[in-house]
């Protein structure tokens, strides 16, 4: 039995997997520990406390809320949504519609309120910008020339609604990490003018390189290649090309390729992408060498950019770039759902997961939908299993529970960064956001991951669950690779919400050659035709005890009268302040 101290005294009991919570609300002062105790007894599913000759029903989460999350249901719903008729559940199809409108039948069946008004929807204006490059790069300059080939040696586009984007001659500035991070000394940018210039710059951040700089090995949102693309429009930039690094970003060539050679998708925009850099794009670790080499730069200019003190260096080449944009202006749909508080129905917790995925592509053994089954009708399938078990508790949640199914995180978390900035409950009342994405089918682990560990005192919550399953909780294994910035939660957390992103961990229970084995089936699946449910080789079990620990970390936060904050330290603290 664990004793905490919450709004009142919180009893943890646990009988093998059962998880009981008690919150015991005494109605003068708390008697001694050891009275206190005496005066509580457990019927069925029921705590009945007593204080002083006088007793209330406590609220509890019983074995009935725990049970109701089921195994059966949550491999049917994989299957449906991982099912060819969802067509790969991409934006603007009719793998949309069949999906957005199966969420909201699953929403009405658990007898859930619409989450926007009257309605299960949220709609989110996007455009899909399809860019046509030309398939020569040319970098000129005293020396010479050298033409790159477009996918091979670089990949390009604009976020601009031009049908023809223009740009003459631009002169070329290697600008390091392209970073403006005072609390880190560092800016790239000074004394520079970079308007009408082209902006060479190095992915991840300071820290990858020099464990004594910005915060070490963890990737800080410096490092994120969306943030060099922001940073270089706020300095005026006319066109910025990341030089890509296997090492530093976390993956090879063949991802940026894939990534930029179809169309791409946004926000809709007041001034429809002018405040932005005019094209955008990356350059293979290879073009740059290329590309110094013409220029007669120092060899180890890199090594240079990666110490404190770097100055931008004008390379005296320059570029021209013509692309030619494909616009779509459509519409897609977050889902929302809520449970209505019985106490503080104005404080919300928010479960969220994206429902899309990437549709339709090129065969691959005769295979062209992308059925997205880890990721992610996995995280879907949890919320509305995590929505059955609160609609099931013997003791309502006091705070408002709001169940999503975002879209368009694949194209860029366009639903929650729609959310996040059209917000229909105040982001002063929102309590906290769990992220749940791409849930890893292999099986039961002693420990779970949570992703940007140390960022805000959700991390205690989930701790506390855990510990309640007999399981510890660790940091990223690759925190270099900035995954904290890289689903949804991450735009919660941009607008001050305690967001938390959390999943099964490497040790594993069951350590034999079978289970290992079955492991392994799941290698070069993400984002591919073969992301499908299979029976053979998934293990559940250690996706349902994380289904488990997340409606409890949702549970205690919904009895709860304080909000979870963020740590020091952590770049989202000043605007979980200010909201």
């Amino acid at each position: 039995m664990q004793l905490n101290l919450a709004f009142a005294v919180k009893i943890q009991i646990q009988v093998n997997y059962t998880i009981f919570i008690f919150y015991f609300k005494p109605t003068n002062t708390l008697l001694p520990m050891k009275q206190t105790l005496t005066c509580l007894f457990l019927a069925s599913a029921t705590l009945v406390a007593c204080n002083n000759n006088e007793s209330t029903e406590a609220p509890a989460v019983d074995s009935v809320a725990m049970n109701a999350i089921s195994e059966e249901s949550f491999v049917n719903t994989v299957k449906t949504l991982s099912s060819d008729e969802f067509l790969g559940r991409m934006p603007f199809t009719e793998g949309e519609t069949k999906t957005i409108n199966y969420l909201k039948e699953q929403f009405e069946s658990l007898g859930l309120a619409p989450g926007n008004g009257d309605s299960y929807f949220q709609e989110a204006p996007l455009v899909e910008i399809t860019s046509f490059p030309n398939q020569t790069l040319t970098l000129s300059g005293e020396n010479g020339s050298i033409n790159l080939n477009l996918l091979d040696d670089f990949v390009m586009g604009s976020r601009h609604l031009e049908e023809n984007i223009q740009v003459e001659d631009s002169e070329l500035i290697f600008a390091g990490f392209g970073i403006v991070a005072p609390e880190y000394d560092w800016n790239d940018y000074e004394g520079l003018d970079v308007e009408g210039k082209t902006v060479v710059v190095m992915v991840n951040d300071p820290g990858y390189y020099d464990k004594s700089l910005f915060k070490g090995e963890t990737m800080t949102y410096y490092g994120r290649w969306t943030y060099k693309f922001e940073e270089a429009a706020r300095q005026g930039a006319t066109g910025i090309l990341i030089i890509h690094d296997t090492g530093a970003a976390s993956y090879g060539w063949n991802v940026v390729r894939s990534g930029w050679s179809g169309p791409q998708m946004a926000l809709e925009s007041e001034d429809n992408g002018a405040s932005l850099a005019k094209f955008e794009g990356w350059l293979s670790a290879e073009s740059a060498k290329q590309m110094f080499a013409l220029a007669g730069v120092d060899a180890d200019i890199i090594e240079q950019a990666k110490k404190p003190g770097f100055k931008a260096v004008d390379l005296g080449l320059s570029t021209s770039a013509s692309i030619r944009n494909e616009v779509e202006h459509s519409t897609s749909n977050n889902v929302i759902a809520k449970l209505e508080g019985s106490e503080r129905p104005d404080e919300v917790i928010i479960y969220a997961g994206h429902w899309d995925h990437l549709g339709i592509g090129e065969p691959l053994e005769g295979d062209s939908i992308y059925n997205g089954a880890i990721d992610n009708a996995t995280g879907i399938a949890a919320i509305l299993e995590i929505a059955k078990a609160f609609t099931q508790a013997s003791v309502a949640p006091e705070r408002t529970i709001l169940f999503m199914g975002l879209t368009a995180e694949e194209q860029g978390l366009l639903g929650s960064e729609y959310y996040a900035t059209h917000p229909i409950y105040p982001l002063s009342k929102t309590v906290a956001n769990i992220n749940i994405d791409a849930m890893g089918a292999t099986g039961e682990t002693k420990d779970i991951t949570v992703i940007g560990l140390g960022q805000s005192e959700m991390d205690e919550y989930v701790e506390e669950a855990a510990s309640l399953q007999g399981r510890s909780i660790q940091g990223d294994r690759n925190p270099s690779a900035g995954s904290f910035f890289r689903s949804d939660h991450f735009n919660f957390a941009k607008v001050g919400v305690p967001a938390i992103y959390a999943g099964g961990g490497s040790n594993y229970v069951d350590q034999s050659e079978e289970a290992q084995s079955k492991r392994e089936m799941f290698a070069g699946r993400y984002h591919t035709q073969k992301d499908e449910y299979d029976e053979s080789y998934w293990q559940l079990g250690g996706i349902m005890n994380d289904i488990k620990l997340f409606f409890q970390v949702g549970y205690t936060l919904s009895m709860e009268t304080t909000f979870p904050k963020w740590k020091e330290g952590s770049e989202f603290k000043e605007a979980g302040e200010k909201r």
